[in-house]
């Protein structure tokens, strides 16, 4: 409604009461005061918002020209801790666990660095003669027997070798009230032949499921097993753990697998009712074979005699090499020692965020010339490339901590942008 007609209905309006009306030309004069006073403030409220807007953008505009020029030349970036880093990413690497990170072991070699005395207690075994470069031990045997059978004592009153490896294994493996090892195919046994991994080799542990140990029959051995052994011409017998059909059984000494009669190739032989051959321990990189299945299946016939030195575990060795001249027909492959070792790794990502307008331009004294620091090529002016080869990675004081090198240098202009990932394993 227009202020004049609002004027008029009002001097229109009758007595109430008696009461004579208000002066209709006051009140006209004061409403449009106030309406004019609203609009006046109204109009200073507006301008003043525009004047702030307008600040405020040029604020922001401001900020962004220097955020840009920074980045023109900048030597560091800071991560985003949200959006830049992943911390405590976990995953399971296995690994070849021979020299060279193979997985199949098919030549076996003994030192004479050893002495006769280490002898009597392991032998190591070498992936080369033992001279050649790059030769190394990947695995040692032993022999334990629980009263010292087997070995002899040397004139010691209970300190034969035997005696001596057998309490090592069960102090370790076993627990505190546990005397005698005990196996699925014997029952409590007396003596054990061991394979023990190399520490360095097998990083965390023995990868459960992907180990094979091939053993040949054998036909006679001396009474010195480090004399005379011949091994028979009976079928290759492979050894691997339970791990595919039965779950760990946890001990002290972390978990244990069953060692049964089968393959990696073909699984386990008959796994309805397995032939039961020992017991391994994964996380000690331990094999504990039992003697007396070894005995009956393979015809170690293990030396028990009382102050007799026997040195069985030579016969181990010679039924693990006896059996790398020989095919296996499952995989057309000599038959050959197989194991992976397994690690978690615990990683942290680095996502380094290369932007089109960073990182274009070099602190190479090579990169200017003149007094001046004039660009040196020509055709970088206006349009500088570089290449990216090394990233480094900076605590807050500015300090090195750590440097990952490209494959290959990355190119990079203003035409280009790069993302590169940067992994930390611990």
């Amino acid at each position: 409604m227009k202020m004049n007609e609002f004027i008029a209905r009002l001097k229109q309006q009758p007595r109430i009461g008696g009461v004579p009306r208000l002066p209709i030309t006051n009140v006209g004069a004061q409403v449009s005061q106030a309406v004019q006073q609203a609009a006046a403030t109204t109009t200073v409220n507006e301008q003043v918002q525009q004047l702030a807007q307008q600040l405020a953008n040029q604020i922001i505009a401001e900020r962004d020209q220097t955020q840009l020029t920074a980045r023109n030349g900048r030597t560091y970036t800071k991560f985003d801790p949200v959006n830049d880093i992943i911390a405590n990413q976990t995953e399971v690497v296995t690994a070849g666990l021979w020299s060279d990170n193979l997985a199949s072991l098919t030549t076996y070699y003994t030192s004479s660095v050893q002495t006769t005395s280490q002898r009597r207690y392991y032998v190591d075994v070498y992936q080369d003669i033992p001279t050649a470069d790059g030769a190394a031990v990947q695995f040692s045997l032993a022999f334990g027997h629980a009263l010292g059978s087997g070995s002899d004592s040397q004139g010691q009153l209970n300190d034969s070798p035997s005696r001596a490896v057998y309490s090592q294994y069960r102090q370790l493996l076993l627990a505190p009230t546990d005397t005698r090892f005990t196996t699925a195919g014997s029952g409590s046994t007396d003596y054990i032949y061991v394979v023990n991994f190399k520490r360095n080799r097998m990083k965390e542990r023995l990868d459960p499921g992907n180990w094979e140990i091939p053993l040949k029959p054998i036909a006679s051995r001396a009474t010195n097993a480090t004399g005379s052994v011949v091994t028979g011409s009976g079928a290759i017998i492979q050894l691997i753990d339970d791990s595919s059909i039965a779950a760990a059984n946890i001990g002290q000494s972390g978990k244990v697998y069953n060692i049964v009669s089968g393959s990696i190739n073909s699984g386990i032989h008959n796994p309805s009712n397995p032939v039961y051959y020992g017991l391994a321990y994964p996380d000690y990189g331990t094999l504990i074979l039992d003697g007396k299945m070894l005995d009956q299946k393979l015809g170690f016939a293990t030396n028990t005699g009382s102050s007799s030195e026997g040195n069985n575990h030579f016969v181990l060795f010679r039924s693990v090499s006896g059996s790398a001249p020989f095919i296996d027909p499952a995989t057309a492959d000599p038959y050959g020692f197989l194991a992976r070792n397994s690690e978690k790794v615990t990683s942290t990502h680095y996502f380094v965020r290369i932007k089109n307008a960073e990182y274009n331009f070099s602190n190479n004294p090579s990169y200017v010339t003149g007094s001046v620091g004039q660009i040196a090529q020509s055709t970088f002016v206006g349009d500088p490339k570089t290449y990216i080869t090394t990233v480094g990675l900076y605590n807050d004081r500015q300090e090195l901590l750590a440097v990952s090198k490209l494959s290959k240098p990355l190119l990079k202009s203003f035409q280009r942008e790069a993302l590169i990932r940067v992994k930390l394993d611990f």
